[in-house]
């Protein structure tokens, strides 16, 4: 089965081809600038990569675009579009309507809608990615993959804020956690890898990228993790603050006469490494920053490794114990310096990394020491896949 893959953002819309049998990227891009001016980033397997400028101002126009150039006679992947059996799509926020991925009809639709308050930026977006599909593909069957759906076995304890009950009954105010498609991936994957019964398994997923969030696996079921009701909560990232006393919030607003939306842009778009560094929110460039002498660039790289190795600890006592520690993302599958500055922390648990091993960079490899008590790996994500594996399964 030939799968399309559709991660769908305001003016972005990322895409993949898969055959489902031989788990095999056809061809692969992203649309970039949709409603400014347009671009068409394609790529088959094994070729060159072609870029298209072109006027795209919706997501219809971009979908068209992909379609024609999966069909193109000369570098297309497809014969026909009738090749494409099914399409998935990645959701964001499914709040406590989906526990799964889920068939795409006009009822998950409208719920996907409602769940918009709690995902104002990301599902307005990938809606237009589904009704744009729904457009130029007609019946093909589509499927839901939410973001939030591998969180939703987080016990009360995890999910439940300190605040007025009523405001979760009312609003359903509560920690969702996001990446859930990653985390049960790469959670999935180390098991795997290792030779051991999923369920079995006390397993911390890393996912450290501009966003970043760790996850707490247990048995097989997530039962804590550092994103929240929205994805702001949590780790320090590139240009989120992630935790931090509203008190502080409250206090820099007036300080800075700032109403609430300028105040969330502070914490969202110019917080995390970023501010902390004046330099990026690259990890790369603050690599860089740091061999130079940057200061800054060091306090901003070691806070975020310091609240990466706390949130590992914290999850350590919640599942009392932990087997397996996983990097992934930008960040955890090619910056060697933060995994081993964050496993520096963890020596009470007896780990220690193969220095060689840690050289690595995005493969799948075990970057603990023989002898360490818990298994430290690298497993580099692939949400792309999961989405496939999920929709293969509901559709057939």
């Amino acid at each position: 089965m030939n799968v399309l893959v559709i991660n769908c953002g305001s003016s972005s819309l990322k895409y993949q081809v898969i055959n489902s049998d031989s788990e095999e990227v056809l061809a692969k891009g992203i649309c970039e600038r949709i409603g400014i001016d347009g671009r068409l980033v394609y790529q088959p397997e094994g070729g060159e990569k072609e870029i298209t400028d072109a006027p795209m101002p919706t997501h219809t126009e971009a979908v068209r675009m992909v379609l024609d150039a999966l069909v193109n006679p000369k570098t297309g992947v497809l014969k026909d579009l009738d090749e494409i059996e099914a399409v998935g799509h990645r959701l964001v926020h499914g709040g406590e309507k989906f526990a799964s991925s889920t068939l795409i009809d006009d009822e998950v639709i409208k719920a996907v809608d409602e769940c918009s308050e709690l995902a104002p930026l990301h599902n307005p977006a990938n809606l237009i990615g589904v009704r744009a599909c729904q457009e130029v593909l007609g019946d093909v069957p589509m499927v839901g993959v939410f973001d939030t759906a591998f969180h939703q076995t987080m016990p009360k304890e995890a999910y439940l804020y300190g605040i007025p009950y009523e405001y979760y009954e009312k609003y359903k105010v509560r920690k969702y956690g996001f990446h859930g498609t990653s985390h049960s991936y790469v959670s999935k994957r180390a098991a795997e890898i290792l030779n051991k019964p999923y369920d079995s398994l006390k397993t911390i997923v890393c996912h450290l990228g501009g966003g970043a969030s760790i996850c707490a696996v247990k048995n097989g079921k997530s039962v804590d993790t550092s994103m929240g009701l929205s994805p702001l909560e949590g780790l320090i990232m590139g240009t989120r603050s992630g935790d931090i006393d509203p008190s502080a919030v409250e206090y820099i607003a007036k300080k800075e006469n700032l109403d609430l939306d300028g105040i969330l842009n502070v914490l969202n778009k110019k917080s995390g490494v970023q501010g902390m560094s004046g330099v990026s929110s690259d990890f790369r460039d603050l690599d860089e920053a740091v061999s130079k002498g940057n200061d800054r660039a060091d306090a901003a790289r070691n806070a975020f490794c310091y609240r990466a190795a706390k949130y590992v600890g914290s999850y350590a006592a919640a599942m009392n114990g932990v087997d397996v520690i996983c990097f992934t993302a930008g960040v955890g599958e090619n910056d060697g310096v933060v995994r081993e500055k964050i496993c520096s922390y963890l020596g009470y648990l007896g780990i220690e990394i193969d220095k060689e091993a840690n050289k690595a960079r995005a493969e799948e490899i075990i970057l603990s020491t023989p002898d360490s008590r818990v298994t430290v790996m690298m497993v580099p994500t692939n949400e792309e896949l999961a989405i496939c594996r999920e929709t293969v399964a509901l559709v057939k």
